[in-house]
């Protein structure tokens, strides 16, 4: 028991030592060619978020697919995006995670559906990335460099793929992360709830809308979407969506509005 209630303390100094060194100069060079976001970060987020990038690249490996040699512009990209999302909160560094899998472009997978007469179709999907329950990313590196390069365009995979990562830390991927506070389960879901089904009858009807139809496809994809654009087009969602921006204020620990 001793020897098991020692682990976290024990990571938690192994943490803290790496969080300790400097910052690789070359990777610096790399967050300011290739990520936008941390320009326009405050300097005590942009500190906070390189200590993190650390932490996550000595605890994560990154596999490359279909050729594609792994790099530290590929790891630093990857990894800024993916921490933003765990800045001022309390982190373990998405302990389901083990693997990223970095494929050059846009990947094929296996799908199908059954439909309602019973009747099986198979067939193939093109995606940009996904997020597995059993420890792994997929990420198109193309997608990946287009997602960090526009930052206010409300599209980015690595946020979208690493909010499904929050969401599936408490089991399958429903749309309802851990919060930090038992009593705010019931306006999160009164909010998102409310917003979602409005989303899907306005993509039902296929009017404009600042959300992508994709999250009107289950509430897991309806929490990655609005996670891509609160950072994004913080502005247009605290505008347009006042409530739900402030479940996500509130749910992320940040202010996109102030940067």
């Amino acid at each position: 028991m001793a020897w098991f209630m020692g682990q976290p303390y024990l990571l938690e100094r192994k943490r803290r030592a790496i969080r300790a060194r400097p910052f690789p100069a070359a990777w610096r060079a790399i967050l300011k060619r290739r990520v936008p976001y941390f320009r326009a970060l405050p300097a005590d987020l942009q500190l906070q978020l390189k200590r993190h990038i650390q932490v996550f690249l000595a605890e994560k490996a990154f596999v490359g697919c279909d050729g594609l040699e792994i790099t530290d512009e590929i790891r630093v990209t990857v990894a800024a995006q993916a921490c933003l999302l765990i800045l001022n909160r309390p982190t373990d560094y998405y302990p389901g995670l083990s693997q990223i899998l970095v494929y050059p472009r846009p990947f094929v997978v296996p799908g199908g559906h059954t439909d309602d007469a019973g009747v099986a179709h198979h067939g193939h999907r093109v995606l940009s990335g996904e997020s597995w329950s059993q420890g792994q990313v997929i990420l198109s590196w193309q997608d990946t460099l287009e997602g960090a390069a526009t930052p206010h365009d409300g599209q980015n995979v690595v946020i979208h793929e690493f909010a499904h990562q929050l969401d599936q830390a408490t089991g399958s991927a429903n749309g309802a992360p851990a919060l930090a506070r038992r009593a705010q389960y019931e306006r999160w879901s009164a909010v998102l709830g409310s917003e979602f089904k409005t989303l899907q009858k306005r993509a039902s009807r296929g009017e404009d809308t600042l959300f992508s139809d994709y999250g009107a496809t289950d509430p897991a994809e309806f929490f990655a979407v609005i996670s891509e654009v609160f950072f994004e087009q913080a502005q247009r969602m605290a505008t347009d969506h006042p409530a739900l921006y402030q479940e996500l204020r509130a749910f992320y620990q940040l202010d996109p509005l102030s940067w």
